[in-house]
């Protein structure tokens, strides 16, 4: 039920305490690398990060080539968190790649506000992504596969690998393809809203996706403590995490 993931590469053992605690407090899930050998095994073992929030001063590494390294292991938006004030580094940072900078020391309640803004055009461009591959997908009325189950976007429905109707509403076949065609990526509630009620205007508080979300749960056996096809990321939305088959 967290919000999103975000990783913190800082070789400041007390930052790290006060980040991990201020930013767990206001609903995400935090993980912690001291250097680039630890940041290397959170990547490896397949953890899903949503941010990283990085120190380009740590020991035994090479400065601004570190936004590089991490850059090639994982496609995920970076804050650069310096004690460095000079305007130059800062562009060339931004340059290279970062999506922020934050100047220490600062405020936990900027660096907040910064993730979220950050997170949020993150989860935009997801979106912008999200609809093309859908229409295409929909030209060419594919099958998805997943877990013991295949969307049928030709069909517009879901049918188990025997062949038989998981019966989903129209609603529901647009909400699970939009999450499906986004697998492992984060959709926002407004977006899904778009797709599913078009013409409507978005009400934060009509639970009505919340409601397709858990029929669409019980349908697909997604109800149980070892299952979690669909995930919810607590204040933005809802991620597809099963895997796609071919």
């Amino acid at each position: 039920m967290n919000k999103a993931t975000i990783l913190s590469v800082d070789d400041d053992e007390g930052l790290q305490v006060v980040l991990k605690e201020y930013l767990e407090s206001d609903g995400y899930k935090v993980l912690r690398a001291h250097d680039l050998k630890e940041f290397e095994m959170w990547s490896e073992q397949g953890e899903s990060i949503d941010l990283v929030l990085l120190d380009l001063m740590l020991k035994n590494t090479q400065g601004l080539s570190l936004i590089q390294t991490i850059r090639e292991k994982i496609k995920s938006p970076i804050i650069i968190v310096s004690g460095k004030t000079d305007t130059t580094e800062k562009i060339v940072c931004l340059e290279m790649g970062a999506d922020d900078y934050i100047t220490k020391p600062f405020e936990m309640r900027e660096l907040s506000a910064r993730v979220k803004a950050v997170l949020r055009r993150a989860y935009a461009d997801n979106d912008k992504t999200s609809t093309q591959t859908m229409s295409e997908i929909k030209t060419s009325g594919e099958k998805i596969y997943f877990e013991n189950w295949y969307l049928d976007c030709g069909q517009y429905q879901l049918y188990d690998l025997d062949d038989h109707s998981a019966e989903l509403t129209t609603g529901e076949f647009k909400l699970l393809e939009a999450l499906v065609l986004s697998a492992k990526k984060v959709v926002s509630r407004e977006r899904l809203f778009e797709i599913t009620r078009e013409g409507a205007n978005y009400d934060a508080y009509d639970r009505a996706i919340d409601i397709q979300i858990a029929r669409i749960r019980k349908k697909i056996g997604d109800n149980s403590k070892d299952s979690e096809i669909i995930k919810t990321v607590r204040g933005v939305g809802y991620m597809f995490c099963a895997s796609i088959k071919n």
